[in-house]
């Protein structure tokens, strides 16, 4: 989230892009679209150049033929040949080894020499779009070689863009950490979750702390608890060496829903500064209560699918993936109970869940209050009795792949008795008229341009979300699950999942759809 109109409304720094490991899938699919979308809507300086970096012995010429073909398979819009010439003439190519000093040697005269073509002012910004094991060899070479260097005053200025996993635990992530901070100060390093560039998420916020009606009741008095999910119906697909290193607790609660719960929970900052609104959300994470082995058995499920159909596609089991053990104990769902030890929210759970091929794909957090205490519409007319059964109200901020906020509660339908039923209060992005699609990293590319950390991931927050996940990891691995696979391609996870939730009375919301209905 900017700290102005204004930053969205300019376009960003003249600069040279970087992209360290341009061959893969994450350059073709998501960073040249949204390179390419910004150019499109005038969101890119004039002064702007791109240097892809890889392994493979290419030219020039065959990068940019390689490019252009991506670009009309991936685009997230109709390609305007004109923009996307414009951008491809920008392309250039440095071929070399991560672990090579050579390569840096290479790339910092092309750096000059590119810079003084487009007049860049010096700038540059680095892309990590790399396997983690090679994000230490690339900062410390950028380090030897001078890229990096920049004066006190940050111009010309170079800054470093991270994708994750950072780090595979507290320990190693510390190491990373000391690590990068050798070679580059914080200011310069964008630590990157596609996440937090939704449109729903940026408008949390606003959601929040621009509505007066709703952060009076955003506390434990009144919400009963928040449940944040992350659901997606395809497995692995060709990922399955890199999963079964991962799991989903490290590939996406440790870090994507760690930070939609720190959003979610974070107090009101001083200002819409990088860093105040940042030390909310690292309070949050601070917060977190630390688990007890026995606390993890107790809070945590894991779950690993068995063959089944999920998204209209039929799945092997987990076991039987390209690549992945057929003992694998590698989880591909995990359910948590987390509290927020905070005045806010002491006593509220939050629970999270995430998985593969599961019944839909959804990313939505469910904020539900507590209930009215007397029900004077339900059961006979007239007699007020205990508000058990009638549904609750529940905020729904859905993030994918419908974006939108929505508010059940109870309505009386029209006639001359009183019978009520669940309604929806919406707001859908769709209002706003079509927007164009996006691949979630432009704004984030964009912020980096300009400047603005707001959206990305401080050194502190790194490692207070990992003191969270890592106690769980470690019971995890010293108790190997007995049960796997235990949930089948297409439904929502393991029964025990379900008992999470149930043995507190509560629920997981399956089903809820945005509806059309008069209120």
């Amino acid at each position: 989230m900017s700290n102005s109109h204004a930053q969205y409304e300019r376009p960003g720094d003249p600069c040279i892009f970087v992209i360290y490991g341009s061959s893969g899938d994450l350059t073709k699919r998501k960073l040249l679209p949204a390179l390419y979308n910004l150019l499109l809507h005038n969101l890119l300086s004039d002064n702007f150049a791109i240097i892809c970096v890889a392994r493979r012995d290419l030219t020039q010429e065959q990068v940019r033929a390689q490019f252009d073909q991506d670009i009309h398979q991936f685009a997230t819009q109709k390609v305007d040949e004109v923009i996307w010439a414009k951008l491809k003439d920008r392309l250039y190519y440095c071929k070399g080894e991560f672990d090579n000093r050579q390569t840096y040697e290479t790339l910092n005269g092309m750096l000059t020499e590119v810079g003084q073509k487009h007049h860049t002012q010096g700038n540059v910004l680095f892309y990590l779009s790399t396997p983690p094991e090679y994000f230490d060899h690339i900062i410390k070479n950028m380090g030897l070689v001078g890229l990096t260097q920049q004066n006190d005053h940050g111009t010309p200025w170079k800054r470093v863009i991270i994708e994750k996993p950072f780090g595979y635990d507290l320990e190693s992530a510390k190491a990373l950490n000391a690590s990068v901070r050798q070679v580059l100060h914080e200011d310069q390093i964008y630590r990157i979750d596609h996440y937090l560039g939704k449109e729903t998420v940026q408008n949390m916020m606003v959601f929040r702390f621009g509505n007066g009606i709703f952060e009076p009741v955003w506390n434990r008095r009144f919400i009963d608890h928040v449940q944040i999910t992350t659901a997606e119906t395809v497995g692995v697909e060709t990922r399955g060496a890199f999963y079964e290193k991962a799991g989903v607790l490290r590939d996406v609660i440790q870090n994507h829903m760690f930070m939609l719960l720190a959003l979610t929970a974070m107090d009101p900052p001083s200002s819409l500064r990088a860093d105040a609104v940042r030390n909310e959300k690292m309070k949050v994470l601070e917060s977190i209560r630390p688990m007890t082995p026995e606390e993890v058995i107790q809070n945590t499920v894991r779950g690993q699918y068995d063959a089944g159909v999920a998204g209209g596609k039929n799945y092997p089991a987990y076991r039987g993936e390209k690549n992945v053990s057929p003992t694998s104990n590698t989880e591909t769902f995990a359910a948590l109970k987390l509290y927020v030890d905070n005045w806010r929210w002491a006593g509220v759970p939050f629970y999270l869940r995430s998985g593969k091929c599961l019944a839909e794909r959804k990313t939505e957090i469910v904020v539900q209050f507590r209930r009215a205490p007397l029900a004077f519409f339900g059961g006979q007319e007239g007699n007020a009795s205990l508000a058990s059964d009638l549904g609750p109200n529940r905020l729904i901020m859905s993030i994918q792949p419908d974006e939108g906020i929505s508010i059940e509660m109870l309505a009386k339908t029209p006639g001359a008795f009183i019978r009520t039923q669940s309604v929806n209060l919406e707001f859908n992005y769709k209002d706003f008229g079509t927007n164009p699609p996006s691949t979630g990293y432009e704004t984030l590319i964009h912020d980096c341009m300009v400047g603005d950390p707001t959206l990305f991931h401080r050194t502190d927050m790194v490692e207070a979300a990992w003191a969270v996940a890592t106690p769980i990891l470690d019971v995890w691995k010293s108790l190997p699950a007995r049960d796997f696979p235990n949930y089948p391609a297409g439904s929502w996870g393991p029964a025990a999942a379900d008992r999470l939730i149930e043995q507190d009375g509560r629920k997981w919301v399956n089903d809820h759809k945005l509806k059309q209905q008069a209120c």
